[in-house]
């Protein structure tokens, strides 16, 4: 298995406005202190526990054919945990895989697994630099900090265009679902309807989008898979 910490040669995206620089550079102080806090772990990349975290990553990968080989981008990869998983949970798979992030801390902190399934990289970099398969991203739009709703609005949109550009067969992202009317709403994250980015990907990538819901947590999951 071959690891590489630093830039790559590939398929550059186009480089996002100062605005969205701006809203990375948040996520990257973020993320940052939570693993130099509480190291390689599913606190380091602020999910509750493992298995939840695990969970998720079992809803993403089913848009991923393992009957063959495929390559794959983790976009927001943080300490690797989801290539972990793939060597845990499908050894004999053959997958080639980059990982993304913008924190160094968090790309310091990779121990690719022992087993191995194939190439595997990790890059700190705020673009995907290649076109892959499939790409998949957890958990990364759902802590916006204090950013405006628009502005957030405006990365999300961003970075499924750049994930829907790097995707040969489609991506996978997640999102939180709105609180119930009696919880307390924290201002810090971010909540969506599935309705909302079901139509968004038809509309706009022209994609048929599979949607995965009730799996034992307040959010939802969509597979956009293209034509």
């Amino acid at each position: 298995m071959m690891e590489t910490r630093g830039s790559s040669d590939g398929l550059a995206a186009p480089s996002l406005d100062s605005s969205i620089d701006g809203v990375h550079a948040d996520i990257e102080r973020y993320y940052t202190q939570k693993v130099l806090t509480h190291g390689a772990t599913a606190h380091g990349v602020d999910w509750t526990c493992q298995p939840t975290q695990e969970l998720r990553f079992v809803q993403l990968l089913k848009l991923c054919n393992f009957r063959q080989a495929f390559t794959l981008n983790d976009i927001g990869c943080g300490y690797g945990a989801l290539l972990a998983f793939l060597a845990k949970r499908h050894r004999h798979a053959n997958v080639d895989y980059l990982g993304t992030d913008l924190s160094r801390a968090m790309i310091d902190r990779v121990k690719p697994p022992r087993r191995s399934m194939g190439r595997s990289q990790f890059i700190v970099t705020s673009d995907i630099p290649r076109v892959a398969d499939y790409s998949v991203a957890s958990g990364i739009f759902n802590v916006k900090l204090m950013q405006p709703a628009d502005q957030w609005d405006l990365f999300i949109k961003s970075t499924m265009a750049k994930m829907n550009a790097a995707s040969r067969l489609g991506f996978a992202v997640n999102f939180l679902v709105p609180p119930e009317p009696d919880m307390q709403a924290i201002p810090e994250l971010y909540h969506s309807s599935p309705e909302t980015w079901v139509r968004y990907c038809e509309n706009q990538f022209g994609t048929k989008v599979e949607l995965l819901e009730q799996y034992g947590m307040r959010e939802f999951t969509l597979l956009v898979r293209k034509p």
